[in-house]
């Protein structure tokens, strides 16, 4: 692997590693305000126990997901700097902002949250935890701007006197009509990743305490729910993609001539796909363009089309993984979502699961955090090789000077640490959950001894 290559790699591990947490934090400040709410209205005290555990549990995640986050954000000075010096002038106010979302306004809320139990007046003290829940879903709106430019660069210009990039209008730049439609599928995984955690460690610690029933079957409507939503929102963001990124469609499907009333292959082999396949009738249509009959460009043209436009290179990103993290994306998410139905369903009116299924669904959380995951990677290869799409490809954004051995020195680094992170993490959700929901009883006050004289 060359130094390009290399960079690419180190930043999608930082990145990934760094996803693990975001949608878990954004699902779990949520939902702690929606208990401590609920909490509010009925004054049923397993929800104020489920309040705090919840609690507990994002406080751990966030202060992971803030840590990581650095590291994430030093890469484009690290690695990326040629990318940074011509685009800091559009991506710097998005990730300011961020930042002094995450740390002044999260945080000090969330500080205040944990603190001011018994301290602070009930509506301040739940009012501290609704900011934090607002504070994640404004902090992964301005980030997801910041990606979505580079989906479909919009509200920059090309300063005359420096050649660099300069933001034009911060409004247009968050309105990108990919943020509007990657936000709220962003969010709907987050709710699938939140909901199967809590699904986990109610299943896990039911025979504990008859409360964790209670956040079983909530996690369960969680993902269900976001595995809807995520639906939902994928429709509509993979329209709006074919829009601006027609070659990242045509890529999913592996689609190398324009076809009207393209199908969908469930599956395919070959070199490269599809060879053989399993296919869908019109369905890639319906999904690209909302219209079975309608025509979706394939790689060659598109490659045509594009050398024509920008010049001679390639232009085709990797068709195995852009077509397998696609079908892997919908198929890894909607199981959970499966999953998660059936458990409402063999629990419902005060049901038992059956005990295979609760020996398995403590490893739920795994399936809407892959889904995450390949979400992700197939929206970032499948871009290349451009890192703004038609503006900038990714090898004139590193910065020069890298050495293959700084780069390969800084991954080990960053893999080593990132895994006694993770153990650490583990460690403290398990040492968490294992904790009783309802407080020990204080123990009688012992007599006051008697003087002897």
């Amino acid at each position: 692997m060359d130094v390009l290559d290399l960079t690419r790699l180190q930043f999608a591990v930082v990145t990934i590693y760094h996803y693990f947490f975001v949608p878990l934090s954004i699902s779990l400040a949520a939902t702690a305000a929606g208990l401590q709410i609920a909490w509010l209205r009925t004054k049923r005290e397993d929800y104020l126990h489920l309040t705090k555990l919840v609690g507990k549990l994002l406080i751990v995640t966030f202060a992971v997901g803030v840590v990581t986050g650095l590291v994430q954000e030093f890469q484009f000075g690290l690695g990326w700097s040629a990318f940074a010096k011509f685009y800091g002038d559009v991506f710097g106010p998005t990730l300011a902002i961020e930042g002094m979302l995450a740390f002044f306004l999260e945080a000090t809320f969330l500080a205040l949250w944990y603190f001011g139990w018994d301290r602070l007046p009930r509506a301040i003290h739940t009012a501290c935890i609704m900011i934090v829940a607002a504070g994640t879903l404004l902090s992964a709106f301005i980030i997801l701007a910041a990606n979505s430019f580079m989906q479909n660069p919009v509200a920059y210009a090309l300063d005359p006197v420096t050649g660099r990039a300069r933001l034009t209008s911060f409004t247009d730049l968050m309105l990108n009509k990919v943020n509007l439609a990657a936000f709220p599928h962003t969010m709907a995984g987050a709710i699938m990743v939140g909901g199967a955690l809590l699904l986990a460690i109610g299943v896990w610690r039911l025979a504990a305490d008859p409360a964790y029933r209670v956040l079983a079957r909530l996690g369960a409507w969680l993902t269900l729910s976001g595995g809807a939503l995520t639906a939902l929102t994928g429709d509509h963001l993979g329209k709006v993609i074919t829009e601006v990124q027609p070659m990242k469609m045509a890529a999913a499907e592996a689609l190398y001539n324009s076809t009207s009333g393209a199908p969908f292959s469930v599956f395919a082999t070959g070199a490269p796909l599809p060879e053989f396949s399993l296919q869908i009738p019109w369905l890639l249509s319906i999904l690209a363009k909302g219209n079975p009959g309608a025509t979706v460009e394939g790689i060659n043209d598109l490659q045509a089309q594009y050398v024509a436009e920008y010049g001679p290179g390639s232009y085709v990103p990797m068709i195995p993984v852009a077509f397998w993290t696609f079908r892997l994306m919908i198929g890894v998410g909607m199981l959970a979502a499966a999953i998660a139905a059936y458990y409402l369903w063999r629990t419902r009116k005060a049901r038992t699961a059956p005990h295979w299924l609760t020996r398995w669904l403590p490893l739920i959380p795994l399936l809407p955090a892959a889904a995450n995951t390949f979400g992700w990677i197939f929206t970032e290869t499948a871009r290349q090789p451009w890192i703004a799409f038609g503006i900038s490809k990714v090898a004139d954004g590193i910065s020069p000077g890298l050495t293959s051995s700084e780069v390969v020195a800084s991954l080990a680094g960053f893999t080593v640490v990132y895994g006694i992170v993770a153990v650490v993490w583990l460690r403290l959700v398990r040492h968490l959950a294992r904790q009783p929901l309802a407080p020990a009883e204080v123990a009688a006050e012992k007599p006051e001894p008697v003087p002897v004289y």
